[in-house]
């Protein structure tokens, strides 16, 4: 190869990695909004600020997904966690979040920025504890009060990924995991 070549080469390379590596985690959110609000996982599509938490059908066998639905939650699912997801717009106000009593079973709740693929904040048992909570989600720039006895999470975007999972023992365990996963909420700030 001559020297030109080379010279063209490695700069075009460098360009392209850089490239690959910025716009990745953007893509990958892309097509991850795509499959929730457009396809959803089964039961149709999964409007903004709502939950969808996984069907006890589909944790027992993730590789059955009904026609038309979008396989981002099965594919390489764990095999031990229920899976809750939403994708949450803060452009009208804020967003009051519930978590039930989880008795001591581990659960996580992460909320991550989509403009640039990173978590801002969890709420689980090692980071919050495992009793019930209720906690203020809120978009940049928000004032306002908190309500007392609420949690605050503030987020750098009005656009945030949810996602949460909620620990399956073992197969008898489902209906109780499900029961508990079915009692995350989301609703607007009354």
């Amino acid at each position: 190869m001559r020297a030109e070549h080379l010279l063209i080469f490695g700069p075009v390379m460098a360009a392209t990695w850089f490239a690959a590596i910025y716009f990745w985690p953007r893509m990958l959110l892309t097509v991850f909004r795509r499959a929730i609000l457009r396809k959803g996982f089964g039961d149709g599509p999964i409007p903004v600020n709502t939950l969808y938490t996984q069907s006890e059908a589909l944790f027992a066998d993730p590789l059955q997904v009904p026609a038309g639905a979008s396989k981002l939650a099965s594919a390489g699912v764990n095999r031990d966690t229920l899976m809750t997801l939403g994708w949450l717009d803060l452009a009208k106000g804020p967003l009051l979040f519930h978590v039930p009593d989880m008795a001591g079973r581990y659960y996580s709740v992460q909320f991550t920025n989509p403009s640039n693929n990173t978590n801002f904040a969890y709420i689980g048992k090692r980071t919050t504890g495992t009793g019930a909570g209720d906690f203020l989600i809120t978009g940049p720039g928000w004032t306002g009060e908190v309500p007392g006895g609420t949690g605050h999470i503030a987020s750098p975007n009005r656009s945030v990924l949810l996602i949460g999972r909620v620990l399956v023992y073992d197969e008898g365990d489902l209906a109780a995991a499900h029961s508990l996963s079915m009692q995350i909420r989301l609703a607007p700030l009354p």
